[in-house]
């Protein structure tokens, strides 16, 4: 379940999630940021063309981030970060890998940026952590993980 939104205080310039890492569905997520105008549908559209590579390739766990899961009315964009634990590389999507340009490329195909989630953000601070780190104020706040099943797009 999404939780409402939390107010971190000046200089934050939108509401968040409360601090912790959230476990919602897809279904969830559509409800709550992906359907609300043709540009969030169209971010959704495209994590889900994401989630779904990820999945073929052995993901089991992503997680969801950025103003896209906030209540800023026009996300520019979605970030997330997945677990590779699993993850076959020969099935991966080369795109999610490729980190040059500000990934460019992946903002292209996918509308966001996709992150290994163990991979370090700053010195000593995985992606994983970083996100539940809010950038304006460097209060905590939250995340939503999303479980990929192996079965979940047809």
């Amino acid at each position: 379940m999404i939780p409402d939104f939390i107010d971190l205080g000046n200089p934050a310039p939108w509401q968040v999630l409360p601090p912790g890492i959230h476990i919602v569905t897809l279904k969830e997520i559509e409800s709550s940021f992906g359907n609300n105008t043709p540009h969030r549908q169209n971010l959704f559209n495209g994590l889900c063309a994401a989630l779904k590579n990820l999945e073929q390739a052995g993901c089991r766990t992503v997680y969801l981030d950025g103003s896209f899961v906030s209540d800023k009315d026009h996300p520019g964009d979605f970030d997330a970060c997945w677990d590779h634990k699993g993850v076959d590389p020969n099935k991966l999507d080369p795109t999610l890998l490729d980190f040059s340009n500000k990934r460019e490329a992946q903002k292209i195909q996918y509308g966001g940026e996709l992150f290994i989630a163990a991979a370090l953000a700053a010195p000593g601070i995985s992606f994983l952590k970083y996100f539940q780190t809010d950038r304006y104020t460097g209060k905590k706040k939250g995340i939503l993980q999303i479980n990929l099943t192996g079965k979940t797009f047809p």
